[in-house]
């Protein structure tokens, strides 16, 4: 979906069409939860701390969220999805995978059955959806960001190859920041760059990432659809653009992660009794801990609570910190009725 949380907003209030639009936080505080395109125009985007936002966009709209609304929508388009395929797999309220090569409409066209899903979102929603078409999950993904808004685009297994050779490595799928710099000091930017080293470079490197690097960057992706798939934990995580040495400064950098993965929760129904902090030195060394409690976690100001007492067992920090993330485990999605995780990029 397109600016989903931002849409479904300008959809409901006609007062705020065509005007920069952050759904969450404040001015003062908080993080922004979406923006639209108008706003985007700024600079503005999901996870940028409120204060961050307001001044790259001085007449930015801040819209308090509203999860019920925006998880009812999202169920009207997986029942859209549904009339398609039962090989469905979210991957959040806005975004899924669909795998139409067996479909219920016999369908013998991925493009066309793109087509017929986006305009029926558009006709039972009001929102615009873009598509991304490929013969596997990396590329459906990445071929769903290349005409957006309200576009699809198509990456065929004659075009995947060469298309992940040009494409820089730190707008991959599943290549953060930190992933990117450190591809970076071993003179890897483009696809053909870490096509170019061996897989026992890439295990030796990049751990148990290393075989998938390894098949993306030669177009291979063998992940199949899962619409059963169990989600273990949900965690969110930030590099920072200078390295941390202090901890007020640090601590300060956990409240919008925890934010982000407390807002998740709700919109999912999802409780967890297991709190870790993750930290990543300005060395690429990183450490762990975590804390679990006998009951689930209550709510964000606890989960906060449990992450900055985490935090100060590391310090002094034996590095400065270039990353810090929070992640919520040991997980009971019952009363969810299991969130699945959404080759067709949606």
């Amino acid at each position: 979906m397109d600016a989903f949380y931002a849409s479904v907003e300008q959809r409901d209030n006609p007062e705020l069409r065509g005007l920069p639009l952050a759904v969450g936080g404040s001015a003062a505080r908080g993080v922004v939860a979406a923006a639209s395109y108008e706003a985007r125009a700024f600079g503005v985007h999901s996870a940028m701390p409120s204060v961050t936002a307001k001044r790259k966009c001085p007449d930015l709209i801040f819209v308090p969220p509203r999860l019920d609304v925006y998880k009812a929508v999202s169920q009207q388009i997986r029942e859209i999805f549904a009339e398609y395929t039962p090989l469905i797999e979210p991957l959040s309220l806005d975004e899924a995978y669909l795998d139409v090569a067996e479909n219920l409409k016999g369908m013998e066209i991925a493009i066309e059955i793109a087509q017929e899903i986006r305009a029926k979102i558009k006709q039972v929603t009001g929102l615009n959806a873009s598509a991304g078409i490929s013969y596997n999950k990396f590329l459906a993904k990445m071929a769903s960001d290349l005409n957006k808004p309200n576009g699809q685009a198509v990456i065929t297994p004659k075009n995947g190859p060469g298309f992940v050779e040009a494409l820089p490595v730190k707008k991959f799928h599943g290549v953060g920041p930190a992933t990117a710099e450190r591809m970076r000091k071993y003179g890897i930017e483009t696809g053909l760059d870490l096509k170019s080293k061996s897989l026992i470079f890439l295990k030796e490197h990049f751990g148990k990432s290393g075989p998938y690097f390894y098949g993306i960057a030669r177009g291979i992706d063998e992940r199949q659809v899962r619409p059963d798939r169990i989600r273990k934990s949900v965690g969110a995580e930030d590099t920072f653009v200078e390295d941390i040495d202090n901890f007020d400064l640090a601590k300060a950098e956990l409240r919008p992660l925890a934010e982000k993965v407390r807002r998740y929760c709700e919109v999912h129904d999802i409780t967890g009794k297991t709190v870790t902090v993750k930290i990543k030195y300005s060395d690429f060394s990183q450490a762990t801990r975590s804390q679990t409690l006998l009951g689930a976690v209550s709510d964000l100001d606890q989960m906060l609570e449990i992450a900055e007492t985490l935090l100060a067992s590391v310090f002094p920090f034996k590095r400065p910190v270039r990353l810090l993330g929070v992640t919520l485990s040991s997980l009971n999605t019952e009363g969810s009725g299991q969130e699945p995780q959404l080759d067709l990029g949606l």
